[in-house]
């Protein structure tokens, strides 16, 4: 999974530090400032669209909450074992959904950003497929698109399968075999190993969260689930890169409280050591500048939307050895890439 340069610098959501997430504008503007990939979130339309969104909760990241004509589809849903009232993207069909506009998830803490709401409708996956080509064949780079299947389980309970979904638009889009730059990624492994039976080549990541079990280990296998930290053990990565086929992944990618140990002597744990021994590729999430986000040796001040020593810590976790990073600014960590 390594990139030259390295590390892969992915645009989280596109430049998701400057636009609305997971608008065109977002996704344009990451690789102009020097993004090597992008990643989108994947939900579904009632009529089996495939949209980009943090989530399939539209409440924060739209304007539906404005629109009258949709008051009353907002209800509440138990996702992935959380209850959550909002409006969601399954209770829309994909005439409905364009309508909307994109708001600036973390307006609070961008305000700049936040000055772009309601300019961007909401994308379909197959426009960010017609986006990235374009993209290449402008910069003369072949860029790529690491794609994450959101709430698999919960999709396929309502009778949206997203392995089947995202196989079609990939193929339609010519994307089906392009291993070099299509990346597939998720928190719930069974999905990956179903996307591959039919037959897309992309390579595998495992998302991995700090604790907590997956979603499919959950429903399969209750209080008895396979949790996220058993995942990063010696056995863990060894089984995850060993496995079955359909159970077997080529990378994981992981919160940076997973990497960062301000204790150690490097500032780092040996995670990325590990994963690699037992021939495993390791992105990291997510690089931002804001006090809200970094880890608490690097803040400047109290202010969480104010910027503090992002450089020391983009510097910290580019030197553990990591194949990739999402950024919400690519510049930044182009900057510090260069410069490493």
């Amino acid at each position: 999974m390594r990139a030259a340069p390295s590390p892969l610098i992915i645009g989280h959501r596109g430049a998701s530090g400057y636009r609305p997430e997971h608008t065109s504008a977002a996704y344009e503007l990451a690789f102009a400032l020097g993004a090597d990939a992008v990643e989108p979130d994947i939900v579904a339309t009632r009529d089996g669209v495939l949209v980009l969104r943090h989530e399939n909760d539209v409440s924060v990241t739209t304007d539906v909450a404005s629109r009258p004509e949709f008051a009353g589809r907002r209800t509440t849903k138990r996702i992935d074992g959380a209850e959550v009232t909002g409006w969601f993207t399954e209770d829309f069909s994909w005439d409905e959904l364009k309508t909307l506009r994109a708001c600036e998830r973390l307006g609070p803490l961008r305000s700049g950003s936040a000055t772009f709401d309601g300019r961007f409708p909401i994308m379909r996956l197959s426009e960010l497929f017609e986006l990235i080509d374009r993209a290449s064949e402008r910069s003369g780079r072949s860029l790529g698109m690491v794609a994450e299947i959101k709430h698999a389980t919960y999709f396929e309970s309502i009778g949206l399968p997203l392995d089947e979904l995202f196989a079609a638009a990939a193929t339609d889009a010519g994307w089906g075999g392009d291993r070099g730059r299509l990346v597939v990624e998720s928190f719930e492994r069974t999905v990956l190993g179903k996307v591959r039976a039919r037959g897309i080549m992309a390579k595998r990541v495992y998302l991995i969260e700090p604790d907590g079990a997956p979603a499919d280990e959950v429903a399969a296998h209750g209080a008895a689930a396979r949790r996220y930290t058993d995942d990063v053990t010696e056995e863990g990565l060894f089984e995850l890169a060993t496995a079955i086929e359909s159970e077997r992944v080529d990378g994981i990618s992981v919160a940076k409280s997973l990497v960062l140990d301000a204790s150690s002597p490097d500032g780092t744990t040996d995670l990325v050591d590990r994963a690699h021994g037992a021939g495993l590729g390791v992105f990291c999430w997510t690089l931002r500048p804001e006090n809200a986000f970094l880890a608490e040796q690097f803040r400047h001040g109290t202010q969480g939307a104010a910027w503090g020593d992002w450089r020391g810590e983009f510097e910290l976790l580019i030197d553990s050895g990591v194949d990739g990073v999402f950024t919400d600014q690519p510049d930044l960590v182009a900057d510090v890439r260069a410069s490493r």
